[in-house]
């Protein structure tokens, strides 16, 4: 009997302590583990080329100055462009070169006795990337143009293309922060003649989640 004990004893011991270790650990440590901030360097892992970060930005702004050609009733005109408003969200990162984004742009335009609209879906390129926290940047983008409201006998659709510069800081409050951006927004009618110049500046918040 002595001798089975001396056998089983151990067993049963090793096993109790087996299930204590196998338990999840509960309580604020075991929490906190999985609200740690992300490793830059772990994300980027084979298969996986995403940004590190998600960013979001959202703007407003204005163009400072605008010309048209062959859009609306006078030919050549000045100071046609109005209001800009925007989203840009980052879809993927070269790492440590620069970001593809998606910009949604919707712009307003003051013509001799029409106000012509329009959305604008481009895929727009930065550089440095935003994972570098580099404060400047600059950009290029083209896409496509679909008016809302738009003058008797020009396209509806229009081929869009923007330069940036800009400038913005990340994560002044939490994370949330700000960008300034300027540079030229044109377009030129697809499937009519016409077109339009213009240099803008804009600002806005920036998220980064």
């Amino acid at each position: 009997m002595k001798t089975f004990l001396s056998l089983i004893l151990p067993l049963l011991m090793g096993s109790a302590a087996l299930a204590q270790e196998s338990q999840p650990v509960v309580g604020r440590d075991a929490a906190a583990r999985y609200f740690q901030k992300r490793d830059p360097a772990q994300s980027y892992q084979a298969g996986n080329p995403g940004p590190t970060d998600h960013f979001l930005a959202l703007h407003f702004g204005r163009y400072m100055s605008s010309q048209s050609y062959d859009w609306g009733k006078n030919g050549q005109q000045d100071d046609v462009g109005g209001n800009t408003f925007g989203v840009t969200y980052r879809v993927g990162e070269w790492q440590n070169s620069m970001d593809l984004n998606l910009r949604i742009d919707y712009a307003e335009f003051d013509l001799p006795g029409e106000n012509p609209s329009k959305l604008s879906f481009m895929p727009l390129l930065t550089f440095p990337d935003a994972g570098s926290r580099f404060p400047l940047y600059f950009g290029a983008g083209v896409g496509l143009g679909v008016f809302f409201k738009q003058t008797n006998s020009k396209s509806a659709l229009s081929l869009d293309y923007q330069l940036v510069l800009g400038a913005r800081f990340f994560d002044i409050f939490e994370n949330t922060g700000f960008f300034i951006e300027a540079g030229l927004k044109n377009h030129i009618h697809l499937l009519s003649s016409g077109q339009f110049n213009g240099t803008f500046l804009s600002g806005g918040l920036v998220f980064t989640f």
